[in-house]
């Protein structure tokens, strides 16, 4: 049986260093560009990555959100797609996962 308030408090620990991790890449992100134009250009590729890094942490939040709000819902732990159970092996790895080892391929 899922202990739904143990995967809610680790839910809302990922949520917040997604967080930080967001407030990271935007303090780095507003930094001003060095004016010396090779230092200029080596900056706007570390910019290149770190807006990349930006988007999966965004994309990553955005799954925890869904996945707090499933437990809101009582569907935490349902797969989204067939409504099976999602095993606690696969939450265990995955605790915002959707879906089920079988729909997830």
């Amino acid at each position: 049986m899922i202990n739904i308030a143990a995967r809610k408090a680790k839910l809302l620990e990922k949520l917040n260093e997604m967080n930080a991790r967001l407030t990271k890449v935007e303090d780095a992100l507003d930094d001003p560009l060095p004016k010396d134009s090779e230092e200029a250009a080596l900056e706007r590729e570390d910019d290149e990555v770190l807006e990349e890094v930006g988007q999966s942490a965004l994309r990553e939040k955005a799954m925890i959100v869904a996945a707090l709000e499933r437990i809101v819902a009582g569907k935490y732990g349902q797969c989204t797609l067939c409504e099976e159970d999602i095993s606690e092996a696969r939450l265990d790895v995955l605790p915002y996962t959707p879906t089920c080892h079988k729909c997830a391929k």
